[in-house]
């Protein structure tokens, strides 16, 4: 399993996103090692809501749709929230979101790396997914 981010879920869907074609290489490289994924709610939520705003609400209940048949959803508890939180405390220089820090959090009580492009995981020393 691995835990996805928002960008590569948000690469996918975007055909103009710098990461795309990166984003379905990597796909392509997790369905061939059998990998699952998982999304946390936090995610599924942010993701839907970028998908929304620059590709509108056709693209954004496919995103919907496609995750729900493709992927295993995960709940944040209270208690990744809190980890998340002195998490991002931790590094006043870095713009580090909540949704970041909790799928840090989350792939570490679940260990499993992250599939994600940004910087901030390898910063807040997540173990990373690379194809």
């Amino acid at each position: 399993m691995v835990l996805a981010d928002t960008g590569p879920l948000y690469a996918l869907r975007d055909p103009d996103d710098a990461s795309h074609g990166r984003a379905r290489e990597d796909l392509e490289n997790l369905r061939a090692q059998r990998f699952g994924v998982v999304v946390p709610y936090s995610t599924l939520t942010e993701g839907h809501a970028l998908v929304l705003r620059k590709l509108g609400l056709a693209e954004a209940r496919s995103f919907l749709r496609y995750l729900i048949r493709t992927a295993v959803f995960v709940t944040p508890t209270a208690e990744d929230y809190d980890r998340a939180a002195a998490l991002i405390l931790r590094y006043t220089d870095q713009d580090i979101t909540l949704t970041d820090a909790v799928g840090v959090e989350i792939g570490d009580r679940l260990g499993v790396p992250v599939w994600t492009y940004d910087h901030h995981f390898d910063i807040m020393g997540a173990r990373v997914w690379r194809s």
